[in-house]
């Protein structure tokens, strides 16, 4: 069965809120990966950030409970800055690529597609879409088990 989590964009103040929610939550932060870490892409659409914000958050997670992960990210200038009421999305983690397929498909139908279900570099199936009533939907199979 597939796990949702909150995924939450920030512009540049990741860190700082991972560390405050930390300092509410507890427990440990397991991952922070920065731009800078990200390895070169063949992929035009996915150039390496400026110097300036190569420090900025790629990702982080915080486990909060038994099953619930809060996860986020900075904005980047491609990307653009997150409007505050926007930048948080649905993040599925799923069993299988199947089911990653299965919940993508389903839930795109009607959507704005801009990262299809693809491999990615840091081992998991991926994609994001906004879908047609407005809510960001990531999913994720974890090719790669942590």
């Amino acid at each position: 069965m597939a796990t949702v989590n909150p995924y939450l964009i920030f512009n540049g103040n990741c860190e700082e809120a991972f560390l405050f929610y930390q300092s509410v939550f507890g427990g440990e932060i397991p991952y922070m990966g920065r731009f800078s870490e990200m390895p070169p892409s063949d992929d035009e659409n996915c150039p390496p950030p400026p110097a300036e914000e190569a420090n900025r958050i790629m990702h982080v997670c915080l486990p909060i409970g038994k099953e619930t992960t809060l996860m986020g990210s900075d904005s980047t200038s491609q990307s653009g800055d997150v409007i505050v009421g926007t930048n948080i999305s649905v993040s599925i983690n799923t069993e299988s690529r199947e089911e990653a397929d299965r919940l993508f498909n389903g839930l795109s139908a009607g959507a704005n597609v801009f990262m299809p279900m693809t491999n990615t570099f840091w081992g998991a199936y991926f994609g994001m879409f906004t879908d047609k009533f407005g809510i960001n939907w990531m999913v994720n199979f974890d090719e790669m088990p942590k």
